[in-house]
């Protein structure tokens, strides 16, 4: 009995490793790749055009961008592991990429899309009062956005920020359909080899920690920038 519950113990750690990588991975490519793709969509440049005799302000790299952000929150993070990892063989006949690779890169493109919407809220909540100000004072734009507007921006986005990272943890289950073998697809497998239920119910206990010690962090940052409230 005892060696069985050790097997079962260190199985569910080497299954907590794989989804703690992935988590922090995400992390750690989405956020900053979230911010190029809100400034992409919110980009300005383009071209004048004037259909119907009215003159309109053409942006394809924002158009560009938009669509896709689009289209990655419109479809399922499943849809797009399952796209990502068999789609490359079977349309171009490459090979497959690893499982984890493409696991990862799903998750990135999708996290780093919803990320950018974010982004793009909490910088147009901004009064466009504070940026005229910096101008009078005599900032350029880059000042003005990391004195003054950087800083009501992180305040704003902290709450949905939050939202999606915890999110995040409980969406790296999803992983298990491409057989990487994450928590959850470690407890399984002990369903069917030893008639184990409880590994499957003790993954529970790490997800619980896990969110309950972000919401704690996210938390303790919200009353750290509270003083930014106007």
């Amino acid at each position: 009995m005892d060696s069985i519950f050790w097997t079962v113990i260190l199985s569910l750690f080497e299954g907590f490793a794989t989804t703690l990588k992935l988590f922090a991975l995400t992390l750690i490519f989405a956020l900053p790749l979230g911010l190029v793709i809100c400034f992409g969509s919110m980009s300005k440049i383009g071209f004048n055009l004037r259909l119907g005799g009215v003159r309109r302000r053409i942006c394809p790299i924002s158009a560009l961008i938009k669509t896709f952000v689009w289209i990655i929150r419109g479809t399922p993070l499943m849809l797009q592991l399952i796209v990502i990892y068999y789609g490359p063989g079977l349309m171009f006949e490459w090979d497959l990429l690893p499982r984890f690779t493409a696991v990862l890169l799903a998750f990135v493109i999708n996290y780093a899309c919803y990320f950018s919407e974010i982004y793009r809220g909490g910088i147009e909540s901004i009064p466009r009062g504070q940026y005229e100000a910096g101008q009078v004072l005599g900032m350029t734009k880059s000042q003005i956005f990391f004195r003054v507007v950087l800083m009501q921006v992180v305040k704003r986005i902290v709450p949905p920020m939050s939202n999606e990272i915890i999110t995040l943890v409980k969406d790296t289950s999803l992983s298990r359909i491409i057989a990487v073998y994450e928590i959850i697809f470690m407890a399984q497998s002990f369903i069917k080899s030893a008639g184990l239920i409880w590994p499957l119910f003790s993954t529970a206990i790490f997800y619980l920690v896990f969110c309950g010690l972000l919401t704690i962090l996210f938390g303790a940052i919200e009353r750290k920038l509270s003083y930014y409230k106007v």
